[in-house]
């Protein structure tokens, strides 16, 4: 049924996590996985920096201008409902990293 929870194992910057996910959401979560570990890699192999949770906090604000950036250049407002779910993704990464061991990744 669309909109029921299921989970979807992910590895992002070679650490697996197990993330809720509506079926209907399966691909767009994996395509935003491979995102945010491009990023993660790319950001920790520029800066030489391997505190997970550093490189991730520089790639979620580096998704997030680029994201911005490509609104205003197109002329577009960023939604309540783009907000929300930036806010809720924002809200499950603070859980992740809550509950990783160490508080990193």
């Amino acid at each position: 049924m669309a909109g029921e929870a299921n989970y979807l194992d992910v590895k992002i910057l070679g650490r697996e996590y197990r993330v809720a996910c509506a079926a209907d959401e399966r691909e767009a979560l994996q395509e935003a996985v491979g995102l945010v570990d491009d990023k993660m890699r790319d950001i920790a192999q520029r800066t030489k920096n391997s505190i997970a949770e550093r490189v991730a906090v520089m790639a979620a604000l580096n998704i997030a201008h680029e994201h911005l950036a490509a609104a205003k250049a197109k002329g577009t407002v960023v939604s309540a409902d783009t907000k929300r779910r930036i806010s809720d993704m924002g809200a499950r990464l603070d859980a992740v990293l809550a509950s990783a061991p160490g508080n990193g990744f």
